[in-house]
């Protein structure tokens, strides 16, 4: 990404020594507008990653309840076997009790209790088996919640993480944009405002407070704001800048540096690109200059006040979000 700003940058420097064709200016177009939807691709992707998040804890946690729920039952199975075994124990001393009495006695009332006696036996053996079986079962069962709720815990964590970051990330957002409000106070009334869309800041100029028509050179009053912006810009080092230029739909009178809209609109950026880094410890890689020429108006009308709206300059603010992509890839 920062290989793509510098190469963006320096065909923005060539492009003011000399007339730039209508395929670099294409090309720096679809750049500039794959780098704006790969953000938001990212941001959407973070929301999407975090609902995911949250649904497989829910399942987890469903999955978790369905295992407490069968041990519970299992042990309940468990006592029941037990009594089982204990009733079927006494009655197994009981007819050894009655056989070692009935020995003496009548023989096929000796061979009755001998049979009973066996089948109680193997009954009693069974019973044993089964409540074995069971306990391995409930043992299994008990491995098996532990390290489901280890797991739950982890991904509790990770979410926890994950929200604490996307809250840093919305509280650097507003902070930056209050700094930059308080920086830029007092220009509002002059055709700037300030606010906050899609997770960014955008700083929007309009073109009476940075330019005259048609022109690419930045008036004083312009550039007194743009110079209290770059210390704010200066002081947090973690926010991408990207600069773009738009223009109103009246087409531009053609001249040796400026042949269309989109001339006038990249050359506008450019220009407050430089203003930005001059005098300033802003990294440049930091910084990306576009064009929109006219084709992303605020106010499709065909009214004075319309296209007075679209004559502006858009300073968009993003904070990097480094550390939330590394925990994702972790996933």
């Amino acid at each position: 990404m920062k290989r793509q700003h510098i190469v963006l940058l320096i065909i923005a420097l060539f492009s003011l020594g000399s007339c730039v064709t209508m395929k670099k200016f294409n090309d720096l177009e679809k750049k500039c507008t794959t780098e704006t939807e790969q953000l938001k691709q990212e941001n959407e992707q973070l929301s999407v990653q975090a609902r995911e998040l949250k649904f497989k804890v829910q399942q987890m946690e469903e999955k978790i309840r369905s295992l407490a729920s069968d041990s519970a039952d299992l042990m309940q199975q468990l006592e029941m076997l037990r009594k089982n075994y204990n009733q079927l124990d006494r009655a197994y001393n009981e007819l050894q009790a009655a056989q070692e009495e009935l020995l003496k006695g009548n023989e096929r009332e000796t061979a009755r209790l001998l049979k009973k006696l066996q089948a109680s036996q193997e009954e009693l053996t069974d019973r044993e088996n089964r409540l074995k079986t069971l306990e391995r079962d409930l043992q299994e069962k008990k491995m098996i919640l532990d390290r489901m709720a280890v797991e739950l815990d982890q991904r509790n964590a990770r979410m926890k993480e994950l929200e604490t970051i996307l809250y840093r990330k919305d509280s650097t957002v507003k902070a930056l944009k209050n700094k930059v409000s308080d920086a830029l106070l007092g220009f509002e009334k002059e055709g700037l405002s300030v606010n906050i869309r899609n997770g960014k800041v955008y700083v929007s100029l309009e073109e009476k407070l940075l330019f005259q028509s048609g022109s690419t050179e930045v008036d004083p009053r312009g550039i007194a704001a743009l110079k209290r912006l770059a210390k704010v810009l200066e002081q947090n080092p973690d926010i991408n800048i990207t600069i773009e230029g738009h223009t109103d739909d009246v087409p531009v009178i053609p001249s040796a540096s400026i042949r269309d809209n989109w001339d006038l609109s990249v050359k506008r950026a450019t220009a407050i690109v430089r203003i930005l880094l001059d005098g300033t410890k802003i990294d440049p890689r930091r910084l990306t200059a576009s064009g929109r020429g006219e084709f992303m108006p605020v106010d499709p009308a065909k009214t004075k006040e319309a296209r007075q709206k679209n004559r502006r300059t858009e300073i968009i603010l993003t904070p990097k979000l480094d550390e939330l992509l590394k925990i994702l890839e972790s996933e």
